[in-house]
């Protein structure tokens, strides 16, 4: 690693990898900047090249970052700070699903820093942004997923600082969204439909029931954090970024992330979630038995039913909290900064059909 100054954009001395050359400018790239685990998140142009730089921080007292987003030093916890340092400093992420067409940045430096936090240096991934993926490419990538999954059922590695139980741990944490009680009569719910209003008060209230059906499936290697803003499209190579939840999960756990995630904040148009959850999930299950798993495609189903309606079951009771509150979007929008309360209101709709579907889907 070299020191270099960063010239207008951001003036500040870095220590860069070698390889990058003279740094000229630091860009500040978009992030969940409440995580109190991300200590910043930047694209750094170097005379040789062009890098990200991430800094990952220790808990802190008194504590950074927002109250759902807290860190831990405690290795299995959902957002233990050192996860994604040790994913790539140890080969860990560039291994775990290699040959399934799946691929990672590669690494170019890392490095402790002087206030105890620690910062990567990865190379810039190129490609075509998952926030303007067809539902045909998400499905390429579910395969992929589905094949590299495949072998580590019921074997999931032993590092110690994989997450464990890393579903029931972050719902846990969604509590500070919520109020005590949640203004369900809201009007605000009335851009929903009958069956959300009617349904999405018990998946709440019965979301430890969908966390245990979930946490029953057969278990594997999950990445926990798979949406359109962690996925680039390299020709038909998906590169898979932020590693910082991985960890042991439920067989298609991941898939309900994508499914969900892929229209909540407004990348991917809403209308196309059907079209989304049935071709993702044929193709992950597809992927499973072409990379030789041999389990009942209904426990499949199942465990992507609960899993999804178990890990946004916040999402209703948030909305309606924070509109209660005056704060209408319901927590951080830097992924959507431009849609009205309204109009995030409306485009959920489909969704939280979905997961009331999904809810009862689990628990049949």
């Amino acid at each position: 690693m070299v020191a270099s100054r960063v010239g207008q954009t951001g003036r500040v001395d870095l220590t860069a990898p070698p390889s990058l050359g003279t740094v000229e400018t630091s860009e500040p790239l978009t992030h969940n900047s409440g995580n109190a685990a991300t200590g910043g998140i930047w694209r750094v142009q170097g005379s040789a090249g062009t890098a990200v730089r991430k800094v990952f921080r220790p808990p802190a007292d008194p504590p950074v970052g927002r109250p759902a987003w807290q860190t831990s030093d405690e290795p299995t916890h959902w957002n233990y700070w050192r996860r994604e340092y040790l994913a790539y400093t140890t080969g860990f992420a560039a291994a775990a699903y290699e040959g399934t067409g799946i691929v990672t940045p590669a690494l170019l430096g890392a490095a402790p820093r002087p206030d105890g936090s620690v910062e990567l240096w990865l190379a810039e991934a190129t490609g075509v942004a998952g926030t303007s993926w067809t539902p045909d490419r998400l499905a390429a990538f579910a395969h992929q997923l589905g094949c590299g999954q495949a072998r580590w059922t019921d074997r999931v590695p032993d590092q110690p600082w994989l997450s464990r139980r890393w579903l029931a741990q972050y719902l846990a944490d969604r509590r500070p969204w919520i109020a005590d009680p949640v203004p369900w009569e809201h009007p605000a719910a009335e851009a929903w439909s009958d069956l959300v209003r009617h349904r999405m008060r018990p998946l709440w209230e019965h979301r430890g029931e969908l966390v245990a059906i979930a946490q029953a499936a057969p278990r594997t290697l999950c990445h926990l954090d798979v949406w359109p803003m962690n996925l680039i499209a390299d020709g038909a190579r998906t590169v898979l970024l932020d590693w910082a939840f991985v960890g042991e999960g439920a067989l298609g756990e991941d898939i309900a992330n994508l499914i969900v995630d892929s229209v909540a904040d407004g990348f991917i148009d809403a209308a196309l979630l059907p079209a989304i959850a049935e071709q993702t999930t044929q193709a992950y299950l597809d992927g499973l038995r072409d990379g030789g798993w041999r389990g009942s495609p209904q426990s499949v189903r199942r465990a992507i039913a609960a899993s999804g309606a178990a890990k946004y079951a916040w999402m209703a009771p948030a909305m309606l909290s924070g509109a209660a509150r005056g704060d209408e979007r319901g927590g951080h929008n830097q992924y959507d900064p431009h849609s009205s309360a309204a109009q995030v209101r409306a485009r959920r709709g489909g969704l939280l059909e979905l997961l009331v579907d999904w809810a009862a889907e689990a628990t049949c």
